[in-house]
């Protein structure tokens, strides 16, 4: 496929995870031994931002860290993955966001994270590098960052005929928010539910779901769905895109992976459904190899298996409803 090179900003956050192993979690009051300690770079925007990178986009971020190491230590690791910074912004009296996760043998986890300097990216510093969101075919936007801010991005790039990209993780209650300025949102099935102020394991159908947040306004719904595709929805109806088959060993940080490979779909000028293949691809991809930065693909390995999913999509992608 010669696409021209998308050009992708995210706007979003990131946060420098501090992780550790232990036999088991502790209680409250209780100290336990722990073992196997490092960072890791984390945050959803940084996880995009790198995949889309990886697949051959003119990949930026827009987003917020404090002065301080792990501010320092991220930067390095952009100019390492070729991803411009120009718009990155700093707190001068917050720190950079921080999460402090504990892995049990028993398959547990127990996280805090302190969001930093991600709660101080406000609307006005997204309008201040309205530039940025200008100069881009593409943005992203995934709620580690205040709501308000990724809706101004969104509706800046609108203006700017700019296709915006809002992941709901973590996921609010959207109920009466306006997104028409969203090109695509993309929750997973969980997230989706939040959305609509239902319990996670509500048991409406994700054919319900999808329609509902589409009537909030954007112009496509994507409910990723792990090993079983997506649910898309638009304004011509729902359609079923089946996932790439792989056997997966960890998958954390997929959804991010989806987001960077639609965003670059799009940004090279693909039709919705060859996007959606992308994210599909690099999605299935991220999920054979353990951490999130570690596994995020490369273009190459996306196109020689993102064929399977085209053709896939000739027979298996359905509108829902047919056959049921």
């Amino acid at each position: 496929m010669n696409k021209r090179q998308a050009r992708v900003t995210i706007v979003g956050s990131y946060i420098t995870a501090l992780v550790m192993d232990t036999d088991r979690l502790p209680v409250e009051g209780q100290t336990v031994v722990g073992r196997n300690f490092h960072t890791t770079f984390g945050g959803k925007g940084s996880n995009a931002v790198v995949c889309a990178a990886r697949l051959g986009a003119d990949a930026a971020f827009l987003g917020k860290v404090g002065k301080d190491g792990f501010g320092r230590e991220f930067v390095e690791m952009l100019d390492r993955e070729g991803v411009r910074h120009d718009s990155l912004l700093y707190s001068d009296n917050v720190a950079t966001g921080v999460g402090i996760i504990l892995f049990s043998s028993q398959g547990t986890n127990l996280i805090v994270i302190d969001p930093g300097a991600n709660g101080q990216f406000t609307p006005a510093d997204v309008r201040d590098q309205a530039e940025a969101i200008r100069a881009s075919d593409v943005i992203v936007s995934p709620l580690e960052i205040p709501l308000d801010t990724a809706l101004a991005g969104a509706e800046l790039a609108k203006e700017h005929g700019v296709k915006a990209i809002l992941n709901p993780a973590p996921a609010p209650d959207m109920r009466g928010v306006d997104l028409s300025a969203v090109f695509a949102f993309t929750p997973n099935e969980t997230e989706a539910r939040t959305c609509l102020g239902l319990a996670p394991d509500d048991p409406a159908k994700d054919e319900e779901l999808a329609a509902a947040l589409l009537a909030l306004g954007p112009s496509h719904v994507i409910v990723t769905r792990g090993e079983r595709g997506v649910l898309w929805a638009s304004k011509q109806g729902l359609i079923e895109v089946p996932a790439l088959k792989v056997k997966p060993v960890d998958t954390v940080g997929a959804g991010d992976a989806f987001c960077a490979g639609l965003a670059v779909g799009l940004g090279e000028g693909m039709d919705v459904a060859e996007a959606i293949a992308m994210g599909v691809t690099t999605a299935s991809l991220s999920t054979l190899k353990r951490e999130t930065l570690a596994s995020y693909p490369y273009r190459a390995e996306v196109d020689e298996r993102i064929r399977e999913v085209l053709r896939s999509n000739k027979t298996a992608v359905r509108q829902v409803g047919e056959g049921d």
